[in-house]
């Protein structure tokens, strides 16, 4: 999705969370095994999220990564990973005020 000329990279097409639908930027701050791991969302609430076998079968997720997660609506401090960010991706969110 990165558009590469010369020694720059530019990103073309980032995914933002739709916050009608309840999503989440969230930073991962450890690994728990068993496709479990724990964010800091941007909300300020710590939560344990579960990876998708579909994003686990395709990406690594490590710590540091920048996802996006839906909160459970019966659990808050419980959530599903839906999306990861690449290098770029986040550095752009970065840049454009979306993460801190």
């Amino acid at each position: 999705m990165a558009k590469i000329e010369g020694d720059t990279e530019e990103v073309i097409r980032v995914r933002i969370p739709q916050r009608d639908k309840g999503e989440v930027l969230a930073i991962v701050e450890k690994m728990l095994g068993g496709r479990r791991v724990t964010v800091q969302c941007e909300d300020g609430v710590e939560r344990m999220a579960r990876i998708p076998g579909r994003l686990k079968r395709k990406q690594w997720i490590n710590v540091g990564d920048v996802v996006i997660i839906i909160p459970w609506e019966f659990q808050n401090e419980k959530a599903d990973l839906i999306h990861k960010y690449t290098r770029p991706q986040a550095e752009w969110l970065r840049k454009k005020g979306y993460l801190k």
